[in-house]
C-alpha cells in the first residue's frame, strides 16, 4: 500500500484534537441558540462547523463519538417554549445535485407506479429560512409551531400573530387547515434592521436566515413584532377537506385564503422543463431580494402524491435540486485505507488543506477502487478515464455543501514521479484477504470478528444514537474497553456483563481507574441497565447487519413482530427460493441484497452466537403494526398474486401496510385474504382450498376505498 507523502504521522492526534474543539463549539452554539435564544455565531458559521466536523469524522470514523453533533437532524424544542406535536410530521426532502439526479427522480416515480403516461410537476424556489406550521380551526389561527425535529416543534403562536403575511382569520376555510411554509427576511429589510442595530449600538445579524430564525424564536413577542419577518406558504399538513386535485391548484387556493405564495412557482411537463426553470431561477437568484438555496420539484397530481407516499424520512414525490457547490483545487498528499464495521475498505484522500465554501477541507472520500482508476461501477469512463494519483492537483467540491469529494484532476500538473495507486489485497488492520465480490463496488476484509477495526466499529455502531444509545458509553469508551485486559468488551453482550465482571475485581475495580470515579461508574451501570429493555426495531438496527439501516430495521420489525419470529424465519430461510424467502421479499422496501445479508448474519454460527448471547441479556419489546383508525385490514395478513391493473404490486403492498396489514409472500393457514390479479395461479387455488377470502382487484379497492 502506498504511504502518505508529506503527511504528518500525528494526523490522527490532530484530528482528535480538532474533533474535541468542534464538538465543544457546536454544543455551545446549540445551547446559545436553542436554550438561551442568544446565538453568538452566524448560521453560516454554525453550518461550517458542522460540515467540518462531518468531514473530519468521515476521514477518521474511529474518532467519531456516539453523541456527535453531526448526527443531529433539526433540533429539540427549546425549553423556553412549550412543545407542539405535529399531527403530520414535517419531513425533510431528498436532495438532487445534478441533471442525472433529477432524471433518476422521475425514473423512480415511474418504476414505483408502473406509470407510462406524461408526468406533470411543479417547480418553485427553495427558500432559505425557518420552517413554520400554522394550524387553523374554524378559520381561526390557533397555533404556530417551528419544525423542531420534525415530530415536535416549538410553540411560537403569539409571535406568529405579528407576521403580517400570516392571516389570523380565513374565510371559507376547511374546519381544520394546517398551512406550512417558510419564515424569512428580505435583503432590504435585513439591511434596514442592521442599520437600526448599528444606530442603537446593538449587535449585528450575520445573514437574513439567522436574523429571521432569531426574530421568530423570541421569548418576548414584542421583539418579534419589531422585526420585519415575512412568510411564504408552500405546503399543508393536516386538513379536514382536500384543497384541490393538484399541487399547483392547492397553492392557488392558499393564495385565495390570503397567504403569500411564491410567484416563481411553475407547472412543468417533464424533466427538461424542470431543468429549464431551474436555470431560470438560478440566473435570477441574485436579484430576488431574498435567499434561496435550490429549487423544489413536486409531482403536481395529488392523487399520485398519495399513491407514492413516503419513505422513512422523505416523500417519494418531491426532491430539492440544490445549487452547485463551490469548487477549489488542492494537492493530493496521500491515500489512506480505512476499514468500516462491514469490512468495507474505504479510500480517503489526504489533501493539502484548502477552503471550500467557507470550510477548511483536508480530507475527501475516494469511494472505491474504480473511482480512483477513472471508471464508474459499470465500467464507463469518468474524468475522461484519468486515474487519481498521489501528488495530483485535484478539484474538490462538497456534495450538498457537506461531504468533500474529488470532481476532477489537472493532468498537466501531474509530477513525473507519480505512479498508479494499487488497491490493497489485504486488510490493513488485520492482514486478512480483502475480496471484491462480483457486483460489489468495494473490497471487503474477510477477517470478520477477528478484524479489530470491524469489531470496534460495530461496537461503536451498537451504542450509537438510533441504536442502544447508552449514555456515558461512546466511541472513546468503546475503544478503551475493547483493548482492556481485565474488563474487555469484544461483543455487544459483554457490555451487559460489565458490572458483574467488575464486581469480582477487589483492587482493580473500574472506579479506581483513570477517567472513572465512583459516581461515573454508578451512572454507567444505571445507563446500561436502562437499555436492557429495548424496542425490537432498535435491536435489529443495533446489530450492524450490512445494508440494514433504521428504516429497513423498522420494516423488518413491523413484519415479524418480535425477535423469536424473526430468528425462526431467518434460520429457516433459503436464499432465492422457498416460502420464507418469498415472505421476506414481500416486505416493501426489502430487496434481495438486504435479505441475503440478514439471512447470512443469522446463519453464521459466530454471528448467531454473539446475537443469542446478547438477546439473553435483554427484554425485547415486540413491535405492533401501524394501523390506521377504522381500517378493515388492520392486523390482517394479506397476499397479492397475479398482475394488478390499477397499481403496481409495490404500491399495493405499501398501501396495505400503511393501513395496518401484514403483507406476506405465500399462502398459509395464517393468511386472511388473497388479492388475485389477472393470471393468478396456484396461490388462488391454495387459498380456495384453505377457505381463505379471495378478492379481485376491484373488490380489494372497494374494501379500502374509504380509508
Amino acid at each position: 500500500m502506498l504511504k502518505n507523502r508529506d503527511l504528518p504521522s500525528s494526523s490522527e492526534v490532530k484530528a482528535h484534537q480538532r474533533i474535541i474543539v468542534l464538538n465543544a463549539e457546536i454544543t455551545a452554539a446549540n445551547q446559545d441558540y436553542h436554550q438561551f435564544d442568544a446565538p453568538r455565531i452566524s448560521d453560516a458559521e454554525y453550518d461550517a462547523l458542522k460540515q467540518e466536523l462531518l468531514a473530519v469524522e468521515t476521514a477518521f470514523p474511529s474518532l467519531k463519538s456516539a453523541d456527535s453533533p453531526s448526527e443531529k437532524v433539526g433540533a429539540p424544542a427549546s425549553e423556553g417554549f412549550s412543545k407542539v406535536k405535529h399531527r403530520v410530521p414535517m419531513l425533510s426532502l431528498e436532495n438532487a445535485f445534478d441533471e442525472g439526479d433529477v432524471g433518476d427522480f422521475e425514473d423512480r416515480i415511474r418504476k414505483y407506479l408502473g406509470y407510462q403516461g406524461a408526468l406533470d410537476f411543479t417547480a418553485e424556489p427553495k427558500i432559505d429560512g425557518l420552517s413554520l406550521s400554522l394550524r387553523y380551526e374554524g378559520g381561526e389561527l390557533v397555533s404556530a409551531a417551528t419544525r423542531g425535529d420534525g415530530a415536535v416543534g416549538e410553540n411560537v403562536t403569539t409571535n406568529a400573530f405579528y407576521i403580517s403575511d400570516i392571516p389570523q382569520f380565513i374565510d371559507s376555510a376547511p374546519p381544520v387547515l394546517e398551512v406550512r411554509g417558510e419564515v424569512y427576511m428580505s435583503h432590504g429589510d435585513f439591511a434596514a434592521l442592521n442599520a437600526r442595530q448599528t444606530a442603537l449600538s446593538d449587535k449585528l445579524f450575520a445573514n437574513p436566515r439567522n436574523a429571521a430564525a432569531g426574530s421568530l424564536r423570541q421569548l418576548d413577542p414584542l421583539v418579534t413584532k419589531a422585526r420585519p419577518l415575512r412568510f411564504f406558504a408552500y405546503a399543508w399538513g393536516e386538513v379536514s377537506a382536500p384543497l384541490a386535485g393538484t399541487q399547483f391548484d392547492a397553492i392557488e387556493k392558499l393564495a385565495a385564503y390570503g397567504f403569500v405564495t411564491n410567484p416563481l412557482m411553475r407547472r412543468c411537463d417533464g424533466v427538461t422543463a424542470l431543468l429549464a426553470h431551474y436555470e431560470e431561477i438560478a440566473h435570477m437568484r441574485a436579484d430576488l431580494g431574498y435567499d434561496i438555496d435550490g429549487v423544489v420539484y413536486k409531482i403536481n397530481d395529488l392523487a399520485l402524491q398519495e399513491r407514492l407516499g413516503f419513505r422513512a424520512a422523505t416523500p417519494r414525490w418531491a426532491v430539492a435540486h440544490k445549487f452547485s457547490a463551490e469548487l477549489a483545487w488542492s494537492e493530493l498528499l496521500g491515500i489512506d485505507i480505512q476499514v468500516g464495521r462491514t469490512g468495507a475498505l474505504s479510500p480517503v484522500a489526504r489533501l493539502r488543506p484548502v477552503t471550500v465554501g467557507g470550510v477548511v477541507v483536508s480530507n475527501a472520500t475516494l469511494h472505491n477502487q474504480d473511482y480512483i482508476a477513472g471508471r464508474s461501477s459499470k465500467g464507463a469512463l469518468i474524468r475522461q478515464g484519468g486515474d487519481i494519483r498521489i501528488g495530483d492537483h485535484v478539484q474538490i467540491y462538497r456534495a450538498g455543501d457537506v461531504i468533500p469529494k474529488i470532481k476532477d484532476l489537472d493532468l498537466a500538473k501531474r509530477p513525473a514521479w507519480s505512479v498508479a495507486f494499487v488497491f490493497p489485497e489485504h486488510c490493513p488492520e488485520c492482514g486478512s484477504v480483502a475480496l471484491r465480490e462480483e457486483g460489489d463496488a468495494v473490497h471487503r476484509c474477510t477477517g470478520g470478528l477477528i478484524c479489530p477495526a470491524q469489531a470496534v466499529e460495530r461496537l461503536k455502531h451498537f451504542v450509537s444514537r438510533g441504536a442502544f444509545d447508552i449514555e456515558g458509553l461512546g466511541a472513546k469508551q468503546i475503544e478503551t474497553f475493547y483493548h482492556d485486559t481485565l474488563l474487555p468488551v469484544k461483543t455487544p453482550a459483554d457490555i451487559f456483563t460489565l458490572q458483574a465482571r467488575d464486581a469480582v475485581h477487589l483492587l482493580q475495580k473500574l472506579q479506581n481507574r483513570d477517567g472513572f470515579g465512583a459516581k461515573s461508574v454508578t451512572n454507567l451501570w444505571s445507563a446500561i441497565d436502562e437499555k436492557r429493555t429495548i424496542a425490537f426495531e432498535k435491536l435489529i438496527y443495533a446489530l450492524g447487519i450490512r445494508h440494514v439501516g433504521e428504516a429497513s430495521a423498522t420494516l423488518l420489525a413491523r413484519h415479524y413482530g418480535d425477535y423469536p419470529q424473526l430468528e425462526d424465519a431467518m434460520m429457516a430461510a433459503t436464499p432465492h427460493q422457498g416460502p420464507v424467502w418469498d415472505d421476506l421479499l414481500s416486505i416493501v422496501g426489502i430487496g434481495a441484497v438486504l435479505a441475503n445479508s440478514v439471512i447470512a448474519a443469522f446463519q453464521s454460527s459466530a454471528e448467531r452466537a454473539a446475537i443469542q448471547a446478547l438477546v439473553r441479556e435483554l427484554t425485547i419489546l415486540p413491535t405492533q403494526a401501524v394501523a390506521q383508525s377504522g381500517s378493515p385490514i388492520a392486523g390482517k395478513t394479506v397476499v397479492f398474486t397475479g398482475s394488478l391493473e390499477r397499481m403496481t404490486r409495490a404500491e399495493a403492498k405499501a398501501r396495505a401496510e400503511r393501513l395496518g396489514a401484514k403483507v406476506a409472500g405465500s399462502i398459509s393457514a395464517k393468511t386472511d385474504c388473497l388479492v388475485a390479479g389477472s393470471g393468478a395461479g396456484s396461490k388462488a387455488k391454495a387459498a380456495q382450498a384453505l377457505g381463505i377470502l379471495v378478492l379481485d382487484e376491484a373488490a380489494w379497492l372497494a374494501l379500502i376505498s374509504d380509508i
